[in-house]
C-alpha cells in the first residue's frame, strides 16, 4: 500500500468526525513529539491563532489532546497517542454501527415504489458497487472488466469468505484476475474476445448483483467517460442476474462444444439469427 500524505492523513481524521481544524492540530501535536502551547499549534499547522485554542479545548473535550499546565499558569497541550485514538475511534464507531442497526429500520418508512436511481461518474458507480458486493449474503454475480475488478477486489474477496457464492465473468487474459487465493467461479470472456465485445459496445459493461435484489449497471468508454444506475428493483436485479448467468453459461457451452461449431449453430439456426439480428434486410 502506497504511503500516506498528509493530507491523506488529515482527510481521514476528518472523515473520523474531526474538523478540518482540529484533524490539523491532532497532526501537530503528534508531529511534535513533546507538549506544545497553542502558538506553536498555530504556527505549525496552519489553524489560524484567533481560533487555535477553541479548536485545542475541541481535542480536549473529545479526549484525543490534554492539557498540561506548568507553574508558570502556561497551557501546553499532548496529544493522545494515535493507536489510543483509532481504538477508541473503533470502539465509538462500532458502538454507533451497533446502535444504528436497530434503531435506523425502526424509523425508515416503506417505499412507494423500488428504488432505481442514476449515478454521477464513475467513482459513484464503483463506490456503489462495492456497496452492492458488502451488502451480499447469499450470492453475487458480476460481468466486469479487469480494471474495474481492481476495485472491488478486497469487497469480492471479503464475500467470498463470508460464504457467499460468487460468479465472475470476466473480460481479460487470466482465468483468475483476482489471483492467489480462489474467490469462486471466475470466467474469462472468450466467446467473443474482448476486443470485439468492446469494438461493438464501445464502453466496458459492468454487471454487480447482489442476492439478486440490487444491481449496479454501467459502462466506462475509452475517453474517461462513465453512466450507470443502481436499482433495489428485485425484477431488474433478477434480469441482471440471468444475463451475468447466461453469459457465463454460453461460454462454458463454447469450451464444451467447441467455438467452431457454436459458430455454425449460429450461422444457421433460423432462431438464432433472428435473435442475434442477423440475416435481416
Amino acid at each position: 500500500m502506497a504511503a500516506m500524505s498528509t493530507q491523506d492523513v488529515l482527510d481521514h481524521l476528518q472523515r473520523l468526525g474531526m474538523s478540518g481544524y482540529e484533524a490539523k492540530a491532532y497532526v501537530a501535536l503528534v508531529a511534535a513529539g513533546r507538549p506544545v502551547n497553542g502558538y506553536e499549534v498555530a504556527k505549525r499547522s496552519g489553524v489560524p491563532r484567533s481560533t487555535v485554542y477553541e479548536t485545542l479545548g475541541k481535542l480536549v473535550a473529545r479526549g484525543a489532546a490534554y492539557e498540561l499546565r506548568g507553574s508558570d499558569a502556561a497551557t501546553d497541550y499532548l496529544p493522545l497517542p494515535p493507536q489510543s485514538l483509532l481504538d477508541r475511534m473503533r470502539r465509538e464507531f462500532d458502538g454507533s454501527v451497533a446502535a444504528l442497526q436497530t434503531a435506523l429500520p425502526a424509523v425508515v418508512a416503506a417505499p412507494e415504489g423500488h428504488l432505481i436511481h442514476n449515478l454521477k461518474d464513475g467513482a459513484a458507480m464503483l463506490a456503489r458497487a462495492e456497496d452492492v458486493v458488502a451488502g451480499a449474503r447469499r450470492d453475487l454475480f458480476l460481468s466486469i472488466w479487469p480494471q474495474e475488478l481492481a476495485r472491488l477486489e478486497e469487497q469480492v474477496r471479503a464475500a467470498a469468505g463470508r460464504g457467499v457464492e460468487v460468479s465472475v465473468m470476466s473480460f481479460g487474459k487470466s482465468a483468475d484476475p483476482l489471483g492467489g487465493e480462489r474467490i469462486g467461479d471466475v470466467y474469462e470472456h472468450r466467446y467473443s474476445a474482448p476486443e470485439a465485445v468492446l469494438q461493438d459496445l464501445g464502453y466496458r459493461l459492468v454487471v454487480v448483483v447482489g442476492d439478486r435484489r440490487e444491481a449496479v449497471v454501467g459502462g466506462f468508454g475509452a475517453d474517461g467517460s462513465a453512466w450507470g444506475i443502481y436499482t433495489a428493483d428485485p425484477a431488474v436485479a433478477l434480469m441482471a442476474a440471468e444475463y451475468v448467468r447466461q453469459d457465463i453459461a454460453l461460454q462454458i457451452l463454447a469450451e464444451r462444444v467447441g467455438a467452431e461449431e457454436l459458430n455454425r449453430l449460429f450461422a444457421t439456426d433460423p432462431g438464432l439469427l433472428r435473435l442475434l439480428g442477423r440475416g435481416r434486410s
